[in-house]
């Protein structure tokens, strides 16, 4: 973890969706003040703050939900893949097993006609697993070498087939988990969802105008936080460029600002155009709603626009926020370079794309588009980690 990192109790790493304070502080503060609508004369009602904390703990259960739908999705999708590709194969040996066992028919009808009575290859063909036809061994001393080879390739092509329908039946069972998994997820989101909207439809005009000034006031901390950021940032720059002109370019410069705590270098020129392509594809996608699940074009939620960006850029990137944290080199938040992908949380809920100066494009959460924000949006003690994916 990077050396920026806060003490916080320790959370469950699923992951998914972040919301703009305004929203969610009013969604608590209405769960609140219903909560208390019936509290005896004189009893406290909760603050603001309290609201707040409240409202983030609920849109926190739809971010996690939601990355477990990612998950449960992609999951599905692939295990749905597996299970056609072993029933196209089961089919395609049942078909050469029938075969073989018609050729097996083909020698006991012929024994039959000349009368010998139950014919040797009969034995085989009533025998319905291959270790039956294993204890009729003794009969093979009778058959032809024909026979044999027959018999042989009907006993293989029935173990190959038997094991075969065995895979498929467990890759179905694992396929329906995944799919209640996948239900299970998307009943969650969408409740959490609905009781958002129902609570916000109580929302007094007051309650609205408070919790806006308190929105404010975080936006302006948030903005002083990422100007200092890039303060910090560009001083980093300015004493490497220094060092280089002194003659002491690459090795002071890696040793002072361009490596940190973890020992990472500084993104070179190849990193830097791939960046470049991946921004330039987030910022045309400003503008555009945030999905719960959605991967492009029209609408992401926030691993799904980080996906698709690096995706243009020709980085393949997990589809989950909880595996595309580990899908690069964690560096310091001093030294974020634009295209790092910023978690934030212990849970890793909410991602977004750092393009300099402090500042990110990210999918928010329902109702919210595609926007640039301060990386210190919800306090810089809500940032988990800086990755660079390439």
């Amino acid at each position: 973890m990077a050396s920026h990192r806060k003490s916080r109790t320790p959370g469950t790493r699923v992951a998914g969706i972040r919301t703009p304070a305004l929203a969610t502080a009013a969604l608590t503060s209405v769960a609140l003040l219903s909560q208390t609508a019936d509290a005896a004369p004189g009893e406290a009602r909760p603050s603001l703050e309290e609201v707040e904390k409240k409202v983030g703990d609920l849109y926190r259960q739809a971010e996690s939900a939601t990355e477990k739908y990612n998950a449960a999705k992609e999951q599905t999708t692939k295990q749905r893949k597996r299970v056609d590709t072993l029933l196209d194969d089961v089919a395609q040996r049942t078909q050469k097993l029938n075969e073989a066992r018609a050729e097996l028919g083909s020698y006991a009808a012929a024994q039959y006609r000349t009368g010998a009575g139950l014919p040797d290859t009969a034995t085989f063909l009533l025998a319905e697993t291959p270790q039956d036809i294993f204890d009729q061994r003794q009969v093979l001393d009778r058959m032809t070498g024909r026979q044999k080879a027959a018999v042989d390739d009907y006993v293989t092509r029935q173990t190959e087939t038997m094991k075969k329908r065995q895979e498929a039946t467990e890759s179905l069972r694992t396929l329906t988990e995944t799919q209640g998994d996948l239900k299970t997820a998307k009943a969650t989101v969408q409740k959490k969802l609905a009781d958002a909207r129902e609570l916000l439809s109580k929302l007094t005009a007051e309650e609205k105008a408070r919790l806006a000034a308190i929105e404010k006031r975080k936006q302006e901390e948030a903005a002083r936080k990422a100007a200092e950021l890039a303060r910090q940032q560009a001083e980093q720059e300015q004493a490497r460029g220094e060092a280089a002109q002194q003659g002491g370019g690459a090795s002071e410069g890696s040793g002072s600002g361009s490596t940190g705590s973890t020992g990472t270098p500084p993104a070179d020129s190849s990193y830097g155009t791939k960046a470049e392509k991946a921004l330039a594809f987030a910022r045309a996608q400003i503008g555009k709603p945030y999905v719960w699940g959605a991967t492009g074009p029209g609408s992401y939620d926030c691993s799904g626009l980080t996906q698709a960006a690096w995706k243009a850029a020709g980085v393949s990137l997990p589809r989950t926020t909880y595996d595309q944290v580990n899908a690069g080199t964690t560096v310091p938040v001093s030294q974020a370079q634009p295209g790092d992908l910023v978690f934030f949380y212990d849970d890793v809920t909410h991602v977004g794309i750092y393009i300099g100066n402090g500042m990110m494009i990210h999918a928010p959460k329902p109702g919210t588009y595609v926007r640039e924000e301060s990386v210190y949006y919800d306090g810089d003690s809500a940032i988990h980690s800086i990755v660079r994916p390439a």
